[in-house]
C-alpha cells in the first residue's frame, strides 16, 4: 500500500455517500505550479460523464469479486483494482446487519461494584447551585459551566462560550442524559435527617418479567440481584400486590449503580406504584419509589456522608432521565443528545436555516426520528419502503411522509432524484425481478445470473434511449423508494465530525458503550478555546476532506487523471494564501493537535499520497517538486523527517548525488527530524559523503557505526518464496514463523530465556499504565467528549511540556523501582478500559510485572521519557522481542530483541530504536533466522 493511504482512510473515516463540494472541486481552475494531468481544458477536468460518453459502448466491464463494483475489463486495469482492494483488505458486506439489532447490556464485564461504589472528594456535590450541576454534568452538553479559577469548586452559568469551560466526566451519568432544568426532587436532603424520600424513575428489561399487564397504583417493592451475569447492580421491580411476587423487570442500569449500595450496604428498602400504564406491554412503566431508613447504632459520620453522596447521585439520574419521555429508544436518544451537544458547544458553525432544521428533528414524532436514525445508520443509499419494517416504528409509510415534508428524506417520487439515481434504485431489484424486465428488451440484453451485468446492460440501453421507460418499469417493482436527504446527510455528518473530532468514530460509539462492549477512561473536560473559531474555517477543512475522499476513491478506481488533479488541487490550496495565513496563525502550535483541523494540513495528506503514487509511476521529477513544496509551506511539523529523507532519495533517482547529500546534511540541521528519519539520513550522509564529495568525516560516524550484537539461529524451512513470510518447523514440529523460532531458540539452548513477540504492543502498554494518571489528568482543550481513549495532544511535542512536572515526578519514582506497584494499581484500577496502546487481552498482569522487575527502573524511565516528549515518532519500530529471566526473586534482567528472516534486513526506524535502546541501557541484539544446510 502506498504511504499514507493508511492515514487518509482514517482521516476520511466512513465515506459520504454525497459531496456538496464535487463538482466546484474539480471545475474551479487551479492556480498549481504543476501541470499533472495533460487532459485539461484551461485547468478544468473533463467530467467523467463526458469522458464515457464516447466509449460507453465499447467498454467491457466485469464485476470485482472483493469489492462487488464494476471495473475495465481490460488486463491492466483489473490487475490494479484487485492489487488495491487486497491492499486495502476491502471486501464484500454479506449482511445488513447493524448494531442496532443487538440486545442492550447493563454493564461492561470488568466493572466492579466495590469500584465503582468507592467514593473520593470530588466538586461534584460541594455546596452551590445544583441547578448548574444538573445542566452541566453530562459530558459536552450546551451552557458548559466556567470556571473562574483553575481548581474551583464554585460553579456559575456563562454565555460565552470562549472563557474556560469544564464538564465534568466523573459523574456517572447516562450518556444520553439531556438537559434539564429546574429540580423536581429535594437533592439537598440527608439520609441522616429523614425517614424517607421519594423518587420517580420507570421500570425496564419488561421482556425479562413474567407480569405483562400492569395497571396505575399497583403496588411494588425492590430486591437486588447480584448474580445477575449482565450487571452485578441490578435491582428487579417486584408487584407487591400479588401473593407470588412476580418480577415485572429492572431499574434502569444508571439508577442501580447508585441505589444497589444504600440498599447492601446502608440498609435502605424501597417500595413504591405504578403511575402510568404501558401501551404496549413491553413499555417502559413509569413509578414512583420511596426508601426506608432502617435505623443502626453503627452508623458513623463517613458512612452519612458516603450515602448521602449516593442518593444525590441516584436523584440525579432520575432527574436527567427525565428528559426524554420515557419510551424513547436508547439510539434515537441517543441520536438526540449528539445533535444536542453539537449545536449547544458549535452553534456558531451553522447558519440559521441549518440551526432550524436540526431543532426540527426533535419535534418530529416518535415513529419519524427512530425510522431516520435507522436509515441514516444503514449503508444506502436507497431502501424500498416495502421492505422497511422495524418493531419499534409502528406507522412506516406516516413516518415517511413526515420526514419527507420536513427535508430529512427525498422519495422517487421526484423526477430529478429518480433520474440521477437510476443505477443505485436498480440494486434494489432482485435477480428475477431484472431478468423480468431484461426480457421486454431487445435480445441482445444481458440475462444472465450476475446481478451487475445485467444492470450494467440495462443502463447501457437506457443511456443509448432503447429503453426510456426503465425508471418506470422498475418503480413499478421496487415501489415507492426513499433515501436520506442531501442536506440532513451533509448536516448530521458535519455534527458527527464536531462531536468527535475525527473521522473513526459515529454514532455506534454511542451503541458500544450501551452494550458494555466499549468502557471509556474517566477525565474532565476543560474547554479553553474553540477548534474551529468560525464557519469559514470549518467550511475550508470540509472540503479538504471531501478532496481527501474523492483521491481515495480514484485510487480505488485507478482512475489516474482524476488523482493528478486532485494532487494539482491540494498542492494549489495547500500553497494559497488563504492556507498559508492559517499556517502563519498556527505556527505557534504547530505541533499541537490544533494543526490538525486545519485544511492545509488535509492537503499536506493528499499531497503525500500523491508523492507516493508518482513515486510508482516512477515519476520523480514531479515528486521532488511536491516534496520541496511540502518542506516549504509546513516549516514546524514533525512529517518533515520522511519528506526530507523521500527527497533525498529521489534527487538520487534523479541521477543527482550532490543535491541529494545536501539535503541530508540540512535535514539533519532540522530540530523536527527525528528518530528513524534522523538515522536514515545520517546513514545517507555517511554513504553518499565519501572523497571527494566530503573529506570530512561527521561527528556522528561513531554512534551511527555501532555494532549491534548478532545471533544466528538455523531452523528447517517450509518455504522457500521471495515476497512470502518465511514459515519454519518448529522445535515442536510444528509450523511457526521466524519469531515464534526465535523465541524457542532463547527458551532453550540460548539460555533459559521467557519472553513474548510484542513489537511495540507490550512497550506502549506498560506506558500507559505507568502513564495513566498524566495521560487523563486535567488538561485544557486535550479532552472534548466521553468518547476519547488518549488526549488530543498524545502525539505531539506538547504533551510533555504541559505535563512536564507530572511526568518528571512519575518519572523518578519508575527510576527509584516504584513500577511494579504503580502497574498493579493502574491494572486493578482500570483493567478493561480502554487507552491508547494498552491492550489488555494481549499481555497478562503476570508478564507485565516479570517485564517491568527485569527491565529495572532506570532504563524503563528512559524509554518512558522518550515516547512521553515524542510518542509520534517512537510509538512503532520497537525490535520483535522482549525476553527476561530471574536472577531470584527480586532480580533479573531482560533483552530486546530484534528478528529478521533469511531475506529480511533492519528498517531505519528498527535501527534508531535499537540504538535508542543501547544508549538508555538496554541489551539489545539481531536474531538472524536462515535454513539449515542440505546434507548432501
Amino acid at each position: 500500500m502506498m504511504t499514507g493511504r493508511d492515514s487518509l482512510n482514517r482521516l476520511i473515516g466512513k465515506r459520504r455517500r454525497y459531496l456538496p463540494n464535487r463538482e466546484s472541486l474539480l471545475s474551479a481552475p487551479t492556480q498549481s505550479s504543476l501541470n499533472l494531468c495533460n487532459d485539461t481544458k484551461n485547468g478544468k477536468i473533463i467530467p467523467d460523464d463526458e469522458t464515457e460518453k464516447g466509449n460507453s459502448k465499447a467498454a467491457r466491464l466485469v464485476t470485482c469479486p472483493i469489492c462487488g463494483s464494476d471495473v475495465p475489463g481490460d488486463n491492466h486495469m483489473i490487475n490494479s483494482h484487485l492489487d488495491a482492494c487486497l491492499a486495502r483488505g476491502t471486501k464484500r458486506k454479506l449482511t445488513q446487519r447493524t448494531l442496532l439489532q443487538l440486545n442492550f447490556s447493563a454493564q461492561t464485564k470488568d466493572q466492579n461494584h466495590s469500584n465503582e461504589t468507592k467514593l473520593s472528594t470530588t466538586n461534584v456535590f460541594s455546596e452551590g447551585p445544583v441547578e448548574s450541576l444538573e445542566q452541566n454534568s453530562i459530558c459536552g452538553l450546551a451552557n458548559y459551566v466556567a470556571v473562574e479559577d483553575y481548581n474551583s469548586n464554585h460553579w456559575r452559568s456563562t454565555e460565552n462560550t470562549t472563557s474556560h469551560q469544564r464538564i465534568n466526566c466523573d459523574e456517572k451519568t447516562p450518556l444520553s442524559s439531556p438537559h434539564i432544568s429546574g429540580p423536581e426532587h429535594d437533592v439537598n436532603v440527608t439520609v441522616d435527617g429523614m425517614s424517607e424520600a421519594t423518587l420517580q424513575t420507570f421500570i425496564v428489561g419488561r421482556r425479562y418479567g413474567d407480569e405483562k399487564e400492569i395497571k396505575i397504583g399497583a403496588h411494588i417493592s425492590l430486591s437486588r440481584d447480584p448474580n445477575n451475569v449482565k450487571d452485578p447492580n441490578a435491582i428487579k421491580v417486584f408487584s407487591a400486590d400479588s401473593g407470588c411476587c412476580k418480577v415485572l423487570g429492572y431499574l434502569p442500569k444508571e439508577l442501580s449503580e447508585y441505589l444497589s449500595p444504600l440498599m447492601e450496604k446502608y440498609s435502605l428498602s424501597f417500595e413504591g406504584f405504578v403511575i402510568s400504564a404501558p401501551k404496549h406491554s413491553l413499555d417502559v412503566v413509569q413509578i414512583k419509589i420511596t426508601y426506608h431508613k432502617i435505623e443502626s447504632d453503627n452508623e458513623n459520620d463517613d458512612d452519612i456522608e458516603v450515602s448521602t453522596c449516593l442518593w444525590k447521585r441516584a436523584l440525579h439520574v432520575a432527574r436527567s432521565a427525565k428528559g426524554y419521555p420515557s419510551s424513547m429508544i436508547k439510539y434515537q436518544c441517543n441520536f438526540n443528545l449528539l445533535i444536542h451537544e453539537v449545536l449547544g458547544n458549535s452553534r456558531h458553525l451553522f447558519k440559521a436555516d441549518e440551526i432550524d432544521f436540526l431543532e426540527s428533528f426533535s419535534m418530529l414524532s416518535e415513529d419519524s426520528q427512530r425510522l431516520f436514525v435507522r436509515l441514516y445508520m444503514r449503508k444506502g443509499p436507497w431502501f424500498r419502503l416495502s421492505n422497511i419494517s422495524y418493531p419499534e416504528v409502528s406507522n412506516s409509510r406516516e413516518a415517511v411522509r413526515e420526514l419527507t415534508d420536513n427535508g430529512y428524506i427525498c422519495s422517487s417520487e421526484d423526477t430529478n432524484e429518480l433520474h440521477d439515481a437510476i443505477k443505485d434504485i436498480c440494486n434494489l431489484l432482485t435477480v428475477s425481478e431484472l431478468r423480468e424486465i431484461s426480457r421486454v428488451l431487445p435480445k441482445n440484453c444481458h440475462r444472465g445470473s450476475r446481478k451487475q451485468k445485467v444492470i450494467a446492460s440495462l443502463l447501457c440501453f437506457y443511456e443509448d434511449g432503447i429503453c426510456p421507460f426503465l425508471p418506470k418499469m422498475i418503480l413499478d417493482r421496487t415501489g415507492l423508494c426513499i433515501r436520506v436527504s442531501s442536506k440532513a446527510e451533509h448536516l448530521i455528518w458535519r455534527a458527527e465530525r464536531l462531536f468527535f473530532l475525527n473521522g473513526e468514530q459515529d454514532l455506534s460509539a454511542f451503541l458500544l458503550v450501551d452494550l458494555g462492549i466499549v468502557k471509556y477512561p474517566t477525565y474532565n473536560c476543560i474547554i479553553a478555546e474553540q477548534i474551529f473559531s468560525g464557519l469559514c474555517d470549518l467550511l475550508a477543512y470540509e472540503e479538504a476532506i471531501e478532496l481527501a475522499q474523492i483521491m481515495d476513491q480514484s485510487l480505488d478506481e485507478n482512475n489516474i487523471e482524476l488523482v493528478l488533479r486532485c494532487i494539482m488541487i491540494a498542492e494549489s490550496r495547500m500553497s494559497s494564501s488563504s492556507c498559508k495565513a492559517v499556517q502563519s496563525i498556527t505556527s505557534e502550535l504547530a505541533n499541537t493537535f490544533h494543526s490538525c483541523f486545519s485544511a492545509s494540513w488535509v492537503y499536506s495528506k493528499v499531497v503525500l499520497l500523491g508523492i507516493s503514487f508518482l513515486e510508482r509511476e516512477q515519476r520523480f521529477n514531479d515528486a521532488i517538486n511536491l516534496l520541496r513544496r511540502l518542506l516549504s509551506c509546513f516549516t514546524c511539523d514533525s512529517r518533515r523527517g520522511y519528506w526530507t529523507l523521500r527527497l533525498s532519495i529521489d534527487l538520487e533517482h534523479m541521477g543527482c548525488p550532490s543535491e541529494s547529500l545536501s539535503v541530508a546534511e540540512g535535514g539533519l540541521l532540522d530540530s523536527w527530524v527525528r528518530a528513524g528519519s534522523r538515522v536514515a539520513l545520517q546513514r545517507r550522509v555517511l554513504r553518499l559523503g565519501k572523497p571527494p564529495r566530503r573529506w570530512k568525516i561527521p561527528s556522528f560516524s561513531e554512534s551511527i557505526k555501532r555494532k549491534i550484537t548478532e545471533i544466528h539461529v538455523q531452523g528447517r524451512p517450509l518455504n522457500c518464496e521471495i515476497g512470502m513470510k518465511s514459515w519454519f518447523y518448529g522445535e515442536d514440529g510444528e509450523k511457526c514463523g521466524v519469531e515464534q523460532l526465535a523465541l524457542q531458540y532463547y527458551a532453550g539452548e540460548g539460555g533459559g530465556w521467557h519472553g513474548v513477540h510484542t513489537e511495540s504492543g507490550i512497550w506502549l502498554t506498560i506506558f500507559g499504565l505507568l502513564m495513566w494518571d498524566i495521560l487523563f489528568s486535567d488538561v485544557p482543550d486535550v479532552f472534548r467528549s466521553r468518547f476519547q481513549n488518549a488526549p488530543l495532544d498524545l502525539a505531539t511535542d506538547s504533551f510533555y511540556i504541559v505535563r512536564k512536572n507530572l511526568i518528571e515526578s512519575q518519572l523518578q519514582k519508575i527510576y527509584d523501582g516504584m513500577a511494579e506497584e504503580i502497574l498493579i494499581t493502574s491494572w486493578e484500577s482500570h483493567v478493561g478500559t480502554v487507552c491508547r496502546g494498552v491492550n489488555w487481552d494481549r499481555h497478562s498482569l503476570s508478564e507485565l510485572r516479570a517485564a517491568v522487575t527485569c527491565i529495572g527502573g532506570p532504563c524503563l524511565a528512559h524509554l518512558c521519557r522518550h515516547l512521553a516528549q515524542d510518542y509520534g515518532s517512537w510509538s512503532s519500530g520497537m525490535p520483535d522481542l522482549l525476553i527476561w529471566r530471574f536472577h531470584d526473586e527480586y532480580r533479573g534482567e531482560a533483552k530486546l530483541v530484534e528478528v529478521k528472516g533469511p531475506r529480511d534486513r533492519l528498517s531505519e526506524q528498527q535501527r534508531a530504536w535499537l540504538l535508542l535502546l543501547m544508549d538508555c541501557g538496554f541489551k539489545v541484539e539481531v536474531c538472524k533466522v536462515s535454513a539449515q544446510p542440505v546434507s548432501t
